[in-house]
């Protein structure tokens, strides 16, 4: 593998150039010491050669910095129960940073250390660590000494094989504060900000005493201002804000004061994208408002998030406390459909001036597609239709039914099928992908309001039966399968597959009274 991968660096490198001239030519420009990119492997891990011809794509254009959210794809020496079946070897992490650091990018791993660590405490030999015994997803802050052997043992690791100066230590959404009898106490003696923020102290400390600066994301503090006291000077906040207030977790203006480092943060996938739906206006927003919010405040850094998922968990469970699997919540369409979203923040941090959202669309539709405007028009319009969100049956924040959303986004459909890029089809096909399963999934949301109608009857079913079987996931799977082949591992395709028809499966199955 090793080899392989090495041989793939050097035929990257080979035809596409060093990015020297463009990296010196943004650094120059941005306002953004760091210009950076997150990869979330949590789910929908990439093969060694997708990730780097990623790292090739994003360094051409002016990018410096990869946070790398390996989770369970990380191969830990000393803890061999945390990798998971996508595991990369030694080698492969190895060569990708040495390609990486050839691009002039630097890794940062992103070890999540308090909440989001489902896939560590899944284990039995990690269970004693736990918040709460139902809901894995968090450490026991008050188990310092056990937590923080534990991921001095992963960051040491991680040291060995990044050269970064920093390490990630995630710090986010930790829901189960003051949940464990221990934490509870605490909370009643000094408060929930104190019980947050002398964990995250430790852990910032044992990051610093490694000869490292510790990064992690803002919200909690923000929502806890006294958890700044007392954090190492190193100590870098990274602002996520994917379209909200500023405000919105917590007096935005405490953290500006802090003294502390504050990079920012929006994003290309994140709530409520899944597979069905991806707000792409929204994300265009995002980038446009953000980005220059980041510069006018200072931020030395701008990091583009992308989630594979929301890193909540639905737990199978065998027993009240034993969990035989754990099922991400909210998946979202790989990142191979997402090229223009991540062209328009690179395009929008060579200066972080406020994006031409329009502008870029019809530029890119033309050099990448061959649109002229009209053209253009048309295929912003199309990906952009009845962008709603569907939740217990109903639509949300639109007066649109669900029928009315499926008229809409088959139109939409056929309007991407007739148009005709001239350059990059495999990547226009994509749209059309995405499209194409929208028009799916509100089919089924049709099927299956009228399935609970108060008024149907058995004698209905046979015609719901037949609406659910001309819905054809298997033509889908095939295309999702050729799109994505070489973007995910074989056994993902499977499962995104299986995952995104298992609603439409089961009510068959039901309706039909299959054996």
């Amino acid at each position: 593998m090793i080899k392989r991968t090495l041989v793939l660096l050097i035929l990257l490198t080979t035809a596409l150039g060093q990015p020297e001239t463009a990296i010196a030519a943004a650094s120059k420009a941005s306002p953004f010491p760091v210009r950076g990119f997150h990869l979330d492997l949590r789910i929908q891990a990439m093969p060694m050669p997708a990730l780097m011809k990623l790292a090739l794509q994003l360094s051409k254009n002016g990018i410096n910095t990869l946070v790398m959210e390996w989770e369970g794809t990380y191969p830990f020496k000393e803890e061999p129960l945390i990798p998971n079946r996508f595991a990369y070897s030694r080698d492969e992490v190895i060569s990708f940073i040495a390609y990486c650091n050839s691009l002039h990018i630097d890794v940062i791993p992103l070890q999540q250390s308090f909440g989001h660590v489902e896939y560590i405490l899944r284990n039995l030999k990690y269970k004693d660590l736990r918040e709460d015994q139902k809901d894995y997803s968090q450490v026991n802050p008050l188990k310092e000494a056990e937590t923080k052997k534990l991921f001095t043992t992963l960051y040491k690791d991680l040291i060995s094989t990044h050269h970064s100066p920093y390490i990630h230590i995630g710090g986010d959404e930790t829901y189960l504060l003051g949940h464990s009898e221990e934490s509870k106490k605490k909370v009643k003696a000094v408060g929930m900000g104190r019980l947050y923020g002398d964990y995250i102290r430790m852990l910032c400390e044992t990051v610093v005493s490694l000869g490292k600066k510790p990064v992690l994301w803002a919200d909690i503090a923000l929502k806890y201002p006294e958890a700044l006291q007392g954090l190492p000077k190193e100590t870098i906040f990274i602002d996520w804000n994917y379209g909200w207030d500023i405000n919105q977790f917590g007096d935005h203006q405490k953290l500006m004061q802090s003294g502390f480092e504050i990079w920012g943060a929006p994003s290309i996938r994140s709530h409520p994208d899944n597979f069905f739906l991806t707000q792409w206006a929204k994300h265009f927003k995002n980038i446009h408002d953000f980005v220059p919010f980041g510069k006018k405040l200072g931020y030395k850094g701008m990091i583009m998030t992308s989630w594979s998922t929301s890193g909540l968990y639905s737990s199978v469970l065998e027993s009240t406390k034993d969990v035989v699997d754990l099922y991400a919540i909210r998946r979202v369409y790989p990142i191979s459909g997402f090229n223009m979203l991540i062209a328009a923040f690179l395009e929008s941090i060579k200066t972080a001036e406020a994006l031409d959202v329009d502008g870029f669309v019809r530029n890119y539709s033309k050099t990448q597609y061959g649109f002229d405007q009209a053209q253009s028009g048309l295929f912003w319009k199309a990906i952009t239709t009845t962008p709603f969100e569907v939740t217990q049956g109903q639509p949300v924040n639109t007066s649109l039914s669900i029928d009315q959303m499926l008229d809409s986004t088959r139109y939409a459909l056929k309007v991407l099928t007739e148009l005709q890029p001239s350059k990059n089809k495999e990547e226009f096909e994509q749209y059309r992908l995405m499209t194409a399963i929208r028009v799916q999934y509100l089919a089924y949301q049709s099927i299956e309001a009228r399935a609970n109608a108060p008024e149907m009857t058995e004698a209905g079913l046979p015609a719901l039966l037949k609406e659910l079987d001309a819905l054809q996931p298997e033509e889908l799977d095939k295309k999702f399968t050729r799109q994505n082949t070489g973007y995910l591992y074989p056994a993902e395709i499977r499962q995104e597959n299986e995952l995104r028809n298992a609603k439409i499966e089961l009510l068959r199955a039901r309706l039909s009274r299959s054996k």
